[in-house]
C-alpha cells in the first residue's frame, strides 16, 4: 500500500494557493512546494496539523491509501 498527501488536492478544491496556505498554516513556502509537488513527501505530525487547520479538514483527510497493484 502506499499513502499520498491529498494537500495539493484540497487546497486547490478550496481555492487556496501555495503562498496562501503558507501564511495560513504558518509553514514555509519551501516546505509547501515540496508537498505541493511530491505526494509522497515525508513530513512530521506538527505540519499536518497546521495545514489540516488551515484547510479546515481533519489530519486524516490530508490521507489518500492506494492499494499495491496484485500481479498474478
Amino acid at each position: 500500500m502506499t499513502v499520498r498527501l491529498r494537500v495539493k488536492e484540497i487546497a486547490q478544491s478550496k481555492g487556496i494557493s501555495q503562498g496562501k496556505l503558507s501564511r495560513l498554516s504558518d509553514v514555509s513556502l519551501n516546505t509547501i512546494r515540496r508537498i505541493w509537488h511530491d505526494e509522497g513527501h515525508v513530513t512530521n505530525t506538527d505540519i499536518l496539523e497546521r495545514l489540516a487547520r488551515a484547510l479546515g479538514v481533519r489530519v486524516a483527510d490530508l490521507f489518500e491509501e492506494i492499494p499495491d497493484e496484485k500481479t498474478i
